[in-house]
């Protein structure tokens, strides 16, 4: 599968962006699909992950309750919805699939990657 994200982008904090990943091939609903970041100078972290179907979802207690993930298999998308934004969530964001048994929130798991977008936060 190949993938692709965008949607980032400069905002302020406080503001929102959404991330979206589109996915190629048929079989999109067979894989588990993440959302992973990476600071200048930092190791890449897990963000959000999101089960095949959608019915189980999994989010970095740095993200919790500001950032939700969703998935639509009809469009083969991934979209990561970012609110109350913080300067600290500026990083290149990746989106990721795994065909893995279970979720994962570590990137060694993930069997594919997208290219990566930017979000900048402002203070």
């Amino acid at each position: 599968v190949q993938l692709q994200a965008y949607g980032g982008g400069l905002v302020q904090a406080g503001g929102s962006l959404r991330l979206s990943c589109a996915a190629s091939g048929r079989t999109f609903s067979t894989y588990d699909m993440g959302w992973f970041r990476q600071a200048p100078g930092k190791e890449r972290e897990f963000v959000a992950v999101i089960s095949r179907y959608g019915t189980t979802t999994g989010y970095a207690d740095s993200v919790k309750g500001r950032f939700t993930i969703s998935r639509d298999n009809a469009k083969n998308t991934v979209c990561l919805q970012m609110n109350s934004l913080k300067p600290e969530d500026t990083a290149v964001y990746y989106c990721a699939a795994d065909y893995g048994a279970k979720i994962y929130y570590t990137a060694m798991y993930y069997d594919y990657w997208g290219q990566g977008t930017l979000v900048t936060v402002s203070s």
